[in-house]
Parts: C-alpha cells; structure tokens; sequence
C-alpha cells in the first residue's frame, strides 16, 4: 500500500512510499482510509521529524477488518476515527475504542474534519464549565478548533468574542453565532467571564486584562509559535483575582466525542468548516498553505472514491 512519509525538506514536507498494511493489535480496526484531514500542529512536527514518523491523527472510511477482542463497529462499517499516528496512508490501524459509525448522511470528508479539533473543542468547553449566559473571549478563531467552539458554546447560549484576523474569516463565524467579531485581542470589549487562548505571545496578558475578577483563562495552543508573557504586576492591573488553566485534549477513549459530533453533524447542529478538499496526491502542497494560514477551518485530503 502507498503512505505518506517525513522528507525533511521544508518545501515538500510528505511524500509517498510503499509499506505493508498495518498489523492491528487485538483491540484495533483496520480502516481502508476514504479521507484524512492534517491539522496545523501536525505541520511543525515535519519541519524536523523523528525517526519512523508516520503522521496522520484524523481518517474517515470504511472497516475491513474489525477489531479481534470484538470491539467497535463490524467490517463494512463506515466510520471516523482518532488513531494515534500513521493515518495518512490507504488502510490504517485504529483502536476500537476512538472509531464511531457515521450515518449515510454523513460524508466522509466532513468526517475526516471532526476528530482533532471537534475533540478538543467538546474538551475545552467542559474545561471552561457551563458557558450559558456567560461572555467568552476566543483567541484564533479562524482555525479548525475555533469555529466548533464558536458554534458548540452560541448554541449553549454563550456570548461568543472571537478573534480572527480577517474580516472575511469574522462573517462565517458570525453565521455559526458568534455575538462579536474582533481582529485583536486587544480590541475586545470586556469583561469576559472565561478566556480560551490559543496564540501565545502577548495575547494572553491582553486578555487576561479583560476578565472579570474570578475569571478564568484556559490556554489550550501557541498557534504564534511565541511563547506566552504574563507579567505578574501588570496582571495586577486586571480582574482581582484569576484563573489560569492549561489544557490538552488528549485522553482516550475518543469513540464516544466522536458519537457526539457525528450525532451534532447528522442533526445539522454542528457545520464542520473545511476551506479545502483536494486528492491526497497534493498533500505536501497544502501543508504548506496549512501552515502558513493561508486555509479557513479544516483541510481533507480524499483518496480514491470518498464520498
């Protein structure tokens, strides 16, 4: 089968080489790959890969071979998955445990946009607790993670703040319900009753100026590649007290988050963002222009018939 490989050149980040299929553990599932979606965390990884990297965190397709513990969905299943690594390729080995079943009003190409980031999404609003009638304040809106989080917490009934660079990027999560559009952290009208940073740098000592005392900041990425700057006597010109909360999505099992935003999807509650769908065969092309910002929401890289 073909997969796609580290080349260590900047410039062509992937390239394809043939390898044997995955050998499953008792507990996996192998899935014939329809479609697969690279997230931006995973382009800094390329940039010097370890040894035996085989990345690919996001799929969608169909079970081939179901687990042999007999767990997760039956062969022949259409399903979205969460495997820890080796995603991009034809056929990929995934535990039972983080595959959920799609509906057939469910496309595997807005499949493939859920797992990464409609996980952390779900995560993160749990972090933060119940955001119904609260005011949040989301920094780096535009990417993948930031327009689920935008449309899960308006629906819960939040006063969403997102922070998006473009006035174009700020009129689609306008239409997902955000409350208010700005293109910096410091242009937004506190205060806010939770901050949920991304971008790192300064942004975090901004906005933490802006909440309410007793407030709480949930640092969940460094999208600026700058690390983050508080300064503990400026931050006591802010809220009287605060909470700053560092968060990852990672933990599994992820099968039943999956269930939730496939549900989400297949109700129309929930409208995963993919800026971009191309063959697999211009993968290294859109790295590239996923790294550099230049995709709104998710990218999908299809191979052969997805649908």
């Amino acid at each position: 089968m073909r997969r796609l490989i580290p080349t260590g050149d900047a410039t062509r980040p992937v390239d394809f080489a043939e390898d044997t299929q995955p050998e499953p553990g008792r507990d996996e599932a192998v899935v014939k790959v329809e479609a697969f979606s690279p997230n931006r965390g995973e382009t800094f990884l390329l940039e010097a890969p370890a040894p035996g990297l085989k990345p690919g965190k996001d799929v969608a397709g169909l079970v081939v071979q179901a687990a042999a513990d007999g767990s997760g969905p039956p062969a022949g299943a259409r399903v979205v998955g969460h495997p820890p690594a080796g995603g991009w390729a034809e056929y990929a080995a995934v535990p039972a445990h983080s595959l959920a079943v799609l509906p057939d009003e469910i496309t595997t190409v807005q499949a493939a946009a859920l797992p990464l980031a409609g996980i952390t999404a779900l995560r993160l609003l749990r972090a933060a607790g119940a955001v119904t009638g609260r005011r949040v304040l989301l920094t780096g809106a535009s990417g993948g993670v930031g327009h689920y989080v935008t449309e899960i917490a308006a629906a819960a009934g939040a006063e969403v703040t997102a922070v998006t660079a473009t006035a174009e990027r700020g009129t689609r999560l306008r239409e997902l319900g955000a409350a208010a559009i700005v293109h910096d952290v410091g242009e937004a009208d506190g205060p806010f009753d939770v901050v949920l940073e991304s971008t790192g740098g300064g942004a975090p000592a901004t906005a933490l100026a802006r909440l309410v005392p007793g407030g709480t900041l949930v640092w969940f990425g460094q999208a600026s590649r700058t690390p983050m700057t508080v300064n503990f006597f400026d931050l006591l010109a802010g809220p009287e007290n605060c909470v700053i909360r560092h968060f990852h999505y990672a933990g599994a099992p992820y099968g039943p988050d999956l269930a939730t935003l496939v549900r989400l999807v297949a109700a129309g509650r929930l409208h995963p963002e993919i800026g971009r769908t191309a063959d697999w065969s211009r993968t290294a092309e859109i790295l590239l222009d996923l790294r550099e910002r230049r995709i709104r929401g998710k990218a999908v890289l299809t191979i052969g018939a997805a649908r």
